[in-house]
């Protein structure tokens, strides 16, 4: 029988869902990664900068494990919201290796410290700022499958790739016929609904 290992179990699904946000960018322009598909501008490359980013903070300096690497878009006189695009001068192998980085710093912070090892995250409300590594796993996990989610669907919107992963059997396999149909039935059973 096998034993539990929660700190494992821990970051494997922090790593399912680093790979998961990753994925999507994989055979894509550079200017479809940049793309604005929302009215907030959320952008695939923007969203791995954002994770890459966050983590390093989370596991990082909570811990007093600063990883070094400078994170000039969280600076006082940054841009607002400078962490979730990349500029014209940030390649995609630039941010691709930020996250790289972000991940084995945070593996190493979370192969050195134990579930209940305390940390403080200065950037919270004080009442809540006192936190254990097991409490930061979870909420990285939480943050990295949302942005995922987010990531997915502007995927989906540039070339109708969806899925956890390549070859995800999560999805229903159809042809694009089917999903045509699909998506005609869903608006008209949304009107119907909102006639009543």
């Amino acid at each position: 029988m096998l034993e539990p290992d929660p700190k494992a179990d821990l970051h494997r699904y922090l790593q399912l869902a680093r790979e998961a946000l990753l994925w999507k960018l994989d055979g894509l322009s550079e200017y479809d990664i940049r793309r604005p598909l929302t009215p907030t501008g959320t952008n695939l490359l923007g969203l791995v900068k954002h994770v890459a980013s966050v983590e390093l903070g989370y596991f990082g300096d909570v811990f007093d494990r600063p990883s070094g690497v400078p994170l000039p878009w969280f600076e006082d006189d940054a841009e607002p919201n400078a962490h979730m695009w990349a500029t014209a001068d940030e390649s995609r192998e630039q941010i691709i290796g930020l996250y790289h980085r972000s991940w084995a710093h945070s593996d190493a912070t979370i192969d050195a410290l134990t579930l209940d090892t305390i940390g403080h995250v200065s950037w919270w409300p004080s009442d809540k700022s006192r936190v254990t590594l097991h409490r930061i796993l979870v909420h990285m996990i939480a943050e990295t499958h949302r942005h995922a989610g987010h990531a997915d669907i502007v995927r989906e919107l540039i070339d109708g790739t969806a899925g956890l992963r390549d070859g995800s059997v999560g999805m229903t396999q159809a042809d694009p016929a089917w999903w045509e149909t699909y998506r005609s039935r869903l608006e008209s059973v949304a009107r119907e609904a909102g006639r009543a």
